[in-house]
């Protein structure tokens, strides 16, 4: 049997039972045990490594990373189960540097009497660079054993020595199937579900409440209960489920975008790899996740533009023209009516012939600048401004195009070193 502190109740599930009208269904619906868990299965199913690691309380310090609602929290209760040691939950968000003293300092004096502590730390990436460092030195010595649960892309968010001592596991959204089965548990469950109050669940309106959930158990329970609570009772004391009562409960599901995370990134990417790819149906999808989501349109705007001259280019000059457009649009409209100004745009260049070749050319010209240093202007091509810089052959032998038409490619416009270089190499119809 595993120890736990007095503040971590969250990992106590027999307390959580005995209390189901006070405690939110998704906090009742959390597995006890891992035949209760659904999901992940590619992480922690039945023989899979670290789930072996967890029942054997054989497991080192590891990061959970993944999207709200997947399930790090869940797993860290299972682990506090499993370990023997003193397991720990501190909250990034509530907690501080000195609470998390007094934790390492109680756990100094218990790995003296020979106990170990487990150290839980929810929301692990609100701590900066400088407070992630406080970890090392303890988790480096043994003193604790770190759990961190994080949305957020570690390799962005959490230090590299922290990271060189941890295992990364990426936990994935839930898939629809597994969000069906959390649903349709939480409605027969009469003990901590919702099984006492005689919901009749539609097909359609579970479908709705699925989508609705959008990979996220704890949304998805959020909402159930909501929803729930808002449905008309019978005489008999039976709710029914169906579209009309969730079009009454809920009027809009956001989805979820954090503008200055990593879906914001991955989002964008999406979006420019559509309209590389010349796909108008796979960037109106993107581009409208990413309004939906919030994001600035000037920032989808300034996008557009770079995309016309670096994907596009010569290929269709008029790119760029329209790209601009579309960015003054916005400014000139704004939302919500500048939504279509984005779509004309985003259909326009995805539809165009692409050519890179003017920033590719620029890449290898950057790279040879960079290489060769500040090689010289040839004599011919600078301009002579000064009697002295006559004398000395500024300008002398150079060929004036409109007099001499052959200067066009016979005329050298490189330093010596790079004659001949071709950097510009525009695609043939």
């Amino acid at each position: 049997m595993s120890s736990h502190d007095s503040t971590g109740d969250l990992f106590a599930p027999a307390q959580r039972a005995t209390r189901p009208g006070k405690v939110p269904l998704a906090e009742r619906m959390r597995p006890r045990s891992f035949d209760d868990l659904v999901g992940q299965d590619e992480v922690v199913g039945p023989g899979r490594p670290l789930r072996n690691a967890i029942e054997r309380d054989q497991l080192s310090s590891v990061i959970f990373w993944g999207p709200p609602g997947c399930g790090k929290t869940t797993l860290a209760g299972l682990v506090a189960q499993h370990t023997e040691s003193q397991f720990v939950p501190f909250s990034a968000v509530t907690g501080g540097i000195p609470e998390l003293r007094e934790i390492i300092k109680a756990a100094e004096h218990r790995r003296a009497m020979g106990r170990a502590t487990t150290l839980f730390v929810d929301e692990i990436h609100r701590f900066n660079k400088a407070q992630q460092d406080a970890f090392l030195p303890h988790v480096e010595r043994g003193t604790v054993v770190l759990i961190g649960a994080t949305t957020e892309n570690p390799s962005f968010e959490l230090i590299a020595p922290l990271l060189s001592r941890s295992i990364v596991v990426l936990l994935k959204p839930l898939t629809e199937e597994s969000l069906g089965s959390i649903l349709d548990r939480a409605v027969a469950d009469s003990e901590r579900g919702l099984g006492s109050l005689r919901i009749t669940l539609h097909p359609a309106a579970r479908e709705r409440l699925i989508a609705f959930g959008n990979g996220d158990a704890r949304s998805l329970l959020t909402t159930v209960e909501f929803v729930v609570g808002q449905a008309p009772v019978g005489p008999d004391g039976s709710r029914i489920i169906d579209e009309r009562v969730l079009e009454a409960a809920l009027l809009k599901k956001a989805l979820r975008y954090d503008k200055s995370g990593e879906e914001h990134y991955n989002l964008v990417s999406a979006y420019i790899k559509s309209l590389r790819d010349s796909d108008p149906d796979g960037a109106l999808y993107w581009l409208a996740r990413m309004l939906e989501g919030g994001e600035n349109p000037r920032f989808i705007a300034r996008r557009m533009v770079i995309f016309a001259s670096e994907d596009i280019g010569n290929a269709d000059p008029m790119a760029l023209v329209m790209a601009n457009a579309v960015a003054q649009a916005v400014e000139f409209v704004g939302l919500p009516e500048a939504q279509i100004n984005l779509a004309h745009g985003t259909t326009y260049l995805a539809s165009r012939p692409k050519d890179n070749a003017s920033y590719v050319g620029l890449q290898e010209a950057v790279r040879d600048a960079r290489q060769h240093g500040n090689l010289g202007v040839p004599l011919h091509l600078r301009n002579a401004v000064t009697s002295l810089m006559k004398d000395i052959g500024y300008g002398k032998g150079y060929r004036y195009v409109h007099d001499d038409p052959a200067a066009k490619t016979d005329q050298n416009h490189l330093p010596e070193p790079l004659r001949g270089t071709r950097y510009y190499r525009p695609r043939t119809p």
